[in-house]
């Protein structure tokens, strides 16, 4: 008996093919707004947290000031660092896997015809220990070159790129303002970051060479400190407050005139903002569900009404009311699941094509599918109840006399 009545609703659902298409329409948009939304919202988050987490591994950035403003930083009035405050850091603080004093300055790069306008940065090897950077060819600087303040440079893949073009970099000389300098070697591309910098465009030099030939003066704009794994930079972070604190001889009822700012917690600003976000356009995005609910309602409301003389002689001919309520909700359950099934195909094809537009990494939330669908199907429960259970209470007398 229950095959039957499916095999009924099915077939007047075949009878009214545009106006079953119609009336699924909204299922089918509020199942792949749903889907795409939730998909390339948690590719998005994804990528943020992949591209901080690429700065570096448990990194902090130290800097003067109270908050992070302009090329360097700092507070109007905060003293700079010194490479004394970096070496404090590195020898009184626990569990660090690296620190690297840096200052830099912006320049314009030149080989041969080939200029690039850039920034040099200042450092030494820390850096790229700190900043999880990899050499793609040439290598890092002797302890001689960094003692000595020599005139070389590692590169980034966009300096390369825009002076060298496909040369090989390793062992040339470029002029970086009046000063002439040896390339030894060229990093691996990071690409832009998550705030849309391009990583890769910058020069690495020794500090000292930075800081006698091209600032002119010794301070340090900036000290990245990087943990060990499985040290809380919670931890390392009160650490260094206390020590510069010391160093800068504040009181006690003195703000800090530096600020300390760690990187694990910037992912979870940001990816918690983006999945607030994601939370709320995939919410909208399930009030078309409810509007396609109703469009379910108001097409079956329409069917009872046209069929109200096929009811009575069913009715009369001995069919029982729960036979009649089924047959309606199971036409409006199988419209709400093929808007469902639909809905879901076109939100994963929407949701691929959106990752690759914004180059996000493209991940299938299993759960949110399932969760969709079982949606879809819940609207043709909740809402075609109402007219079938208008159609099961027909009086068969009164339906029979229906033109």
């Amino acid at each position: 008996m229950f095959l039957e009545t499916i095999f009924i609703a099915m077939r007047e659902i075949r009878r009214n093919v545009m106006r079953s298409s119609l009336t699924i329409l909204g299922i089918v948009i509020g199942v792949a707004a749903v889907i795409t939304m939730v998909t390339v919202g948690d590719g998005a988050t994804r990528q943020v947290a992949s591209e901080i987490s690429s700065l570096g591994s448990n990194m902090l950035d130290v800097r003067p000031g109270q908050s992070f403003r302009g090329p360097g930083g700092t507070r109007s009035g905060a003293p700079m660092f010194k490479i004394a405050d970096a070496e404090a850091i590195e020898r009184d603080i626990g569990g660090l896997a690296g620190v690297a004093p840096i200052t830099g300055k912006s320049v314009q790069a030149i080989y041969g015809n080939e200029n690039w306008s850039t920034n040099i940065t200042g450092s030494t090897n820390s850096f790229l220990q700190v900043r999880n950077w990899a050499l793609s060819g040439g290598r890092q600087f002797t302890d001689g070159e960094l003692r000595s303040g020599a005139a070389v440079c590692i590169i980034g893949a966009t300096i390369r790129k825009q002076l060298f073009g496909e040369q090989d970099p390793v062992g040339r000389t470029i002029r970086l303002e009046k000063i002439s300098c040896q390339v030894i070697g060229e990093l691996k591309s990071k690409g832009q970051s998550g705030f849309g910098t391009d990583q890769d465009d910058f020069v690495l030099m020794p500090l000292r060479t930075v800081q006698r030939r091209i600032v002119g003066k010794n301070d340090i704009f900036s000290i990245s400190v990087s943990a060990k794994d499985g040290i809380s930079t919670e931890r390392v972070k009160e650490d260094i407050e206390r020590l510069l604190r010391e160093r800068r001889h504040l009181g006690k009822k003195e703000d800090d005139d530096f600020n300390v700012r760690d990187m694990q917690e910037i992912v979870k600003t940001l990816t918690g903002t983006t999945r607030l976000l994601t939370g709320l356009l995939g919410a909208v995005a399930a009030v078309s569900l409810l509007v396609g609910g109703i469009g379910i309602m108001n097409i079956m409301l329409v069917s009872v009404t046209e069929r109200t003389r096929e009811i009575g002689i069913r009715l009369a001919i001995g069919a029982m009311e729960k036979q009649v309520l089924m047959q309606f909700l199971i036409e409006a359950v199988v419209l709400s699941c093929f808007g469902g099934i639909i809905g879901i195909i076109l939100g994963i094809a929407a949701a691929a094509a959106g990752a690759s537009a914004l180059k996000v990494p493209l991940i299938l939330n299993i759960g949110i599918i399932i969760i969709a669908f079982v949606f879809s199907a819940a609207v043709g429960v909740v809402f075609g109840f109402f007219p079938a259970r208008k159609a099961a209470l027909l009086d068969p007398i009164e339906a029979l006399r229906h033109e």
